[in-house]
């Protein structure tokens, strides 16, 4: 079932770069939630933190998707209120391929290199979510896309933690060839 999903999920229609904006029906909330699976790029990112968290293990469990996702906040507020930042897609999509890679090659820096590069790379996500989302409604759609991401990040963990060590490896490997797809819109 992985072998379908993850490719599934990689070749969705309209993939990095393409986030509709259009977020209709259900609310602020729904509209949060909703964002962050409209984009290969995002989903990418956001399993593949859970993914290298499994790696790493202890205190990276919890505090690298932590990590993540309030720097992801902070980017939201930015991009809500209308701030102007250069490079954010190219970051997001650099984010891709850099988790990807590190899964891929089970790297194991310190933990606060590791979280200062998560937080850097939770802000692009976030800036974009803040970017796209809806005029009004604002803590509410921060909630939905925090709280998809923390489950996006739930399950990069559980199959980081799936089958032999050299699971994990493949998935971040997949990541970042996919991220790097992205990057040259081959995908």
């Amino acid at each position: 079932m992985l072998r379908l999903t993850l490719p599934a999920l990689i070749c969705l229609p309209g993939a990095a770069f393409a986030h509709s904006g259009a977020h209709s029906g259900g609310g602020a909330f729904v509209a949060g939630m909703i964002h962050p699976i409209t984009g290969a790029d995002h989903i990418l990112a956001m399993v593949g933190v859970g993914v290298w968290a499994a790696m790493i293990g202890g205190r990276a469990l919890w505090a690298m998707p932590l990590a993540f996702v309030l720097a992801m906040l902070a980017g939201g507020m930015a991009g809500a209120t209308g701030m102007i930042v250069s490079g954010v897609e190219p970051m997001i999509t650099a984010s891709v391929v850099l988790i990807g890679t590190a899964a891929a090659l089970a790297l194991r820096p310190a933990l606060a290199t590791v979280l200062l590069a998560l937080a850097v790379f939770g802000a692009a996500h976030g800036f974009a979510h803040g970017v796209e989302g809806p005029g009004t409604g604002l803590v509410a759609y921060g909630a939905g896309f925090a709280g998809m991401t923390a489950g996006l990040h739930g399950v990069g963990i559980a199959l980081g933690r799936m089958g032999a060590g050299w699971m994990p490896r493949a998935m971040g490997l997949a990541t970042a060839v996919a991220g790097l797809g992205l990057a040259g819109g081959a995908l």
